[in-house]
């Protein structure tokens, strides 16, 4: 008990000790340091602090630590009950990790306008909304243009295309547009477009699958299970994942695996790894976090393959079209010396004119369809990201638990077991289903 104590009071030490100019501060935000969400959140607190109506009691100032060890010195500090800051960043997937610190927020009245209720999820908890959602990570489906054109024009490599997928999928399949993929199309395109199934294929591996054993892998793999209906635990808080979803899913994934859709090494593959094989032309389709859109579609960074590049929603299950969603955000610390200007200035951040503010200065906010139009010009990527986010986007029941990011884990660790064939699919599932009782009684 020294020892965490001991720890605690030198986190909270060594914030204290970045922060010289806290003294003058009078609502003070804790955010993520680095890169265009400090530009964006810089952005918005010097139009807030301009506003007319916001005192100088409640003027706002920014600052940021490192992100190495972020998290837990965030919760350390809040568990410290530290009131060095009133507003602090949030993730989706740590929000019931910091919950009992924090205050539940009341948005703006048109926050559901502004970015959708898909995405306001992100930062709820248990019912409550513990934060305003700032930036958004989702999936896409990335293909190459030119393959597939080709395959859908010319109508003598459908009958192999057919042959392939039902030898390997159990159903006949004809090539089609990737926005009208389900799940199976994708798996029957990979095979197609992989040299050791069909020697015919101008690429070497149909698509490339991100198998290493690491929790963001699991978030990418996620966006199929529940097209299929999965999710983690019912509305009674029964652990669902040993269900028929997952296993269709996981089963797929095999297929793919056993076949050599995917490189072989694809077990060490994590976001570096599978753009590097899609951008060096091995690979027909993929799916990958958004962010890697503006490299893999820019000539100069991506010279392969960018001009034949497209993205899409993920495809489509017997239940539906989904993208795995998170985003970061930020909430009210309860301990905070001026809570009441720090929900304002959240409240605030969930307006129209902040959350484009934002967006303007290299956020990436999922907005709605309305609110992205005006900057669709300056921003078009953000215009697939609010759209998907608000029709396809979800999170696990259990997904901003305070033990998600070890639910993660243990999928990981359980189902990789399977893909590379160290444990049989029931075993997988019996010991992720064991794992994820004790980790979210």
């Amino acid at each position: 008990m020294r020892k965490s104590n001991k720890y605690l009071a030198t986190a909270a030490a060594a914030l204290l000790t970045v922060l010289p100019s806290l003294a003058s501060a009078e609502v003070t935000v804790l955010g993520w340091p680095g890169g265009p969400e400090e530009v964006a959140l810089r952005a918005a607190s010097k139009l807030y602090n301009s506003k007319a109506d916001v005192s100088e009691d409640n003027k706002v100032e920014l600052i940021f630590f490192s992100r190495d060890g972020f998290y837990d010195k965030l919760q350390a500090d809040l568990a410290a009950g530290t009131d060095a800051f009133d507003a602090n960043l949030l993730a989706t997937y740590s929000i019931g990790r910091y919950a009992p610190y924090l205050k539940p927020v009341t948005l703006s009245d048109n926050a559901a306008e502004v970015f959708g209720d898909a995405v306001l999820k992100t930062m709820q908890f248990e019912g409550q909304q513990f934060g305003v959602p700032t930036d958004l990570s989702l999936h896409f489906l990335y293909y190459r243009t030119d393959l597939i054109q080709e395959l859908l024009e010319d109508a003598s490599q459908h009958e192999k295309y057919g042959d392939i997928s039902e030898e390997y999928l159990g159903v006949r399949l004809s090539p089609k547009d990737p926005d009208n993929w389900t799940w199976q199309d994708f798996a029957a395109n990979a095979l197609y477009f992989t040299k050791s199934v069909n020697s015919d294929s101008p690429t070497r591996y149909g698509t490339v699958l991100q198998l290493k054993n690491l929790l963001f892998n699991m978030m990418v793999f996620h966006s199929l299970p529940r097209a299929y209906g999965a999710d983690w635990m019912d509305g009674d808080g029964n652990i669902t994942v040993d269900s028929e979803a997952f296993r269709e899913a996981l089963g797929l994934f095999k297929i793919l695996v056993d076949a050599g859709a995917t490189p072989k090494d694809s077990f060490s593959y994590e976001y570096a790894e599978a753009n590097a094989a899609f951008g060096a032309g091995q690979v027909a389709a993929m799916m990958q976090w958004n962010a890697a859109a503006a490299d893999l579609t820019d000539a100069d960074k991506t010279p392969v393959t960018a001009t034949v590049t497209a993205t899409i929603a993920p495809p489509t299950g017997p239940e539906g079209r989904f993208t795995h969603v998170h985003g970061l955000g930020l909430g009210v610390n309860a301990s905070g010396k001026n809570v009441a200007g720090a929900e304002a200035f959240v409240q605030w951040l969930s307006t129209a004119e902040a959350a484009t503010t934002y967006a303007l200065n290299g956020g990436a906010p999922g907005l709605s369809a309305n609110v992205v139009a005006g900057i669709a010009s300056e921003r078009p990527d953000l215009v697939p990201l609010g759209q998907f986010a608000s029709n396809y986007g979800f999170v696990m029941n259990g997904g901003t638990s305070a033990k998600a990011l070890s639910v993660y884990e243990l999928q990981a660790k359980e189902f990789t077991g399977f893909l590379s064939g160290g444990q049989s699919l029931d075993e997988a599932l019996a010991k992720t289903a064991t794992g994820m009782a004790e980790l979210l009684k």
